[in-house]
């Protein structure tokens, strides 16, 4: 992280990877950014995931968007407090299903 301090103005255009160091100095700034939150913290990601479900059996479109943007955030937190990048567990993740073949089963895909 560049300049944990320095939080940027809000906008709607920015990319990924601004936007996890974004999230990443706004963790820091509150004294997040501590491996020792990190249970607290994967509860915060449950709990986010289970708002989102509410709002999609709900079909709040909004609060769906909320749900999904909280729930980037609280891993986007916890891979911080992991030392981990966002980045990275998300290469990791694609670079295990890349080639997956499978098919699709009443809207789940099953890996072969």
């Amino acid at each position: 992280m560049e300049n944990p301090n320095e939080l940027q103005p809000i906008a709607n255009n920015y990319d990924a990877n601004d936007l996890f160091k974004f999230v990443e100095q706004w963790a820091f700034k509150r004294g997040l950014i501590n491996p020792e939150y990190a249970y607290a913290q994967m509860l915060k990601v449950m709990e986010e995931v289970g708002e989102t479900a509410s709002a999609l059996a709900k079909k709040d479109q909004s609060k769906i968007i909320d749900g999904i943007g909280d729930c980037f955030v609280t891993l986007i937190v916890l891979s911080a407090q992991l030392g981990l990048s966002p980045t990275e567990c998300l290469n990791a993740a694609y670079s295990e299903i890349r080639d997956r073949t499978g098919k699709l089963q009443n809207g789940t895909y099953i890996k072969d």
